[in-house]
């Protein structure tokens, strides 16, 4: 696959994405109503498929007041809290309207293309060292 049919796959992937947290997850009326928030915690390297770490966030969240809604995968999870949650954010140790945890795509994305440059230096160190 080259360069450019994997960033088109990966747009492609993202807008499936956003169209299910969009459009596919209503929020009931009610809730609205009643003044909950919502928001979508990330993780680009599917943390949330282990249940001990899943497990380590929920607690984290939970003390902005924070609480599961639903697990879209093992890279998304939705969460809701009462806006009134809003007046203890002040002490928190951790931003409590953060949507991702863990490493940031940017930086994931450097070390894969570091390591790659880092595998073709040794390849090519090594072959020109055997002439």
């Amino acid at each position: 696959m080259n360069g450019a049919a994997g960033g088109a796959a990966a747009a492609a992937a993202r807008r499936r994405q956003q169209d299910e947290e969009e459009f596919m997850t209503d929020y009931a009326p009610r809730d609205l109503a009643e003044g909950w928030e919502f928001k979508i915690l990330r993780s680009v390297t599917g943390t949330f498929r282990n249940p001990s770490r899943l497990r380590e966030y929920l607690d984290e969240e939970a003390k902005a007041g924070w609480t599961l809604v639903e697990k879209f995968d093992n890279g998304r999870i939705r969460l809701k809290r009462p806006a009134s949650a809003r007046s203890s954010d002040a002490g928190l140790p951790f931003d409590p309207y953060r949507t991702t945890v863990g490493i940031s795509e940017g930086r994931l994305a450097f070390f894969i293309v570091g390591g790659i440059i880092s595998f073709f230096a040794l390849v090519f160190g090594i072959v020109a060292a055997l002439r």
